[in-house]
């Protein structure tokens, strides 16, 4: 297939041409029909479903993120999804409504950043569909796969007596943030670099989900709408108490340089940033590999809380779509 000008628009080529690009830049053998058929990738598997719609000027920025970026964002944050029940991610389904003004260049980078993020789990994009729209709305579908008989890593299947533990960075996604609210990316310094990538082009270890369930996790969510928010929702679904251990959540030197060039409190972006995908789970067995831990677990004896320090903490709000 041909190299397009990327300023082609959509409308000069047409729907299925577009739709021939996207699986060229994200190739699949079970993309292509009227639907996908997958084979399950281990004995006694269910099958694991999510789906997430971004939003152009609410999710993300033309003018902050690359295409490529939006792509590997989509993926990672359905596929953390995917891996906070202890899964692995095997498949996505990709739904674009797209003004027609708009340059196929955009749509192949686009599908360059999904597959390059789906590569790093060995998973494909395997259907999806796209559409003229005034708004530019990108959604996605993730498919995984829960193998074995260890249960589902269900929100309320949090105990007394275990430890809160947590695996990725937390906040950094959240200064890269703000930094981008503050001013434009080509005059953001380049030491912060890594908080915008954190932002833009968040990543996480493919695996943990898995590892963690295999090692006696019993229950975890990651942390997409703010820890105190999200650790608030584990609470009060299993009915426990959290003390978060706050040396434990320390801001990083690079987060701290970060709220102090804006003039922000660094803690304001580990306690309610979100958009990390840190996977935050409980066990009571031995931390496992990549994971380490950040509090406890006790009995709900009124209502279901989450302190730090044994305080009530500083910043307890988080995204809210309304």
């Amino acid at each position: 297939m041909e190299d397009f000008p990327p300023n082609r628009t959509l409308a000069e080529l047409g729907e299925h041409t577009v739709i021939q690009e996207i699986m060229r830049h994200a190739p699949s053998k079970l993309n292509g029909d009227d639907a996908a058929v997958l084979n399950h990738t281990a004995p006694n598997s269910r099958c694991v479903v999510t789906t997430d719609a971004l939003v152009h000027n609410r999710h993300f920025r033309l003018d902050w993120s690359t295409p490529a970026e939006i792509g590997n964002k989509v993926v990672t944050q359905n596929f953390a999804d995917i891996e906070a029940m202890g899964a692995r991610p095997t498949a996505g389904l990709l739904a674009l409504s797209i003004p027609h003004t708009m340059p196929i260049g955009f749509v192949s980078d686009l599908s360059k950043g999904i597959h390059q993020r789906l590569k790093a789990y060995g998973a494909e994009l395997v259907g999806g569909d796209i559409t003229d729209s005034d708004t530019l709305v990108i959604s996605f579908t993730a498919i995984g796969q829960l193998g074995g008989n260890l249960p589902p890593l269900y929100l309320d299947q949090v105990r007394p007596g275990q430890h809160l533990i947590a695996s990725g960075d937390i906040g950094a996604s959240a200064a890269g943030l703000a930094l981008l609210q503050r001013m434009p990316r080509a005059d953001i310094p380049a030491v912060f670099d890594p908080l915008i990538q954190a932002h833009c082009a968040t990543t996480m270890p493919p695996g943990r989900g898995f590892v963690a369930r295999a090692a006696g996790v019993t229950a975890m969510t990651d942390n997409s709408d703010g820890l105190i928010a999200d650790l608030l929702t584990l609470a009060r679904r299993s009915r426990v108490a959290i003390e978060l251990f706050p040396h434990a959540l320390e801001p990083s030197p690079l987060i701290t340089q970060a709220a102090a060039y804006v003039g922000d409190d660094p803690w304001q972006y580990v306690l309610a940033g979100g958009e990390d995908h840190t996977l935050l789970a409980s066990t009571y067995q031995p931390t496992p590999t990549g994971f380490r831990v950040i509090g406890m677990v006790s009995k709900n004896h009124c209502d279901s809380t989450v302190t730090v320090g044994g305080k009530t903490p500083a910043y307890t709000h988080g995204w809210t779509s309304f």
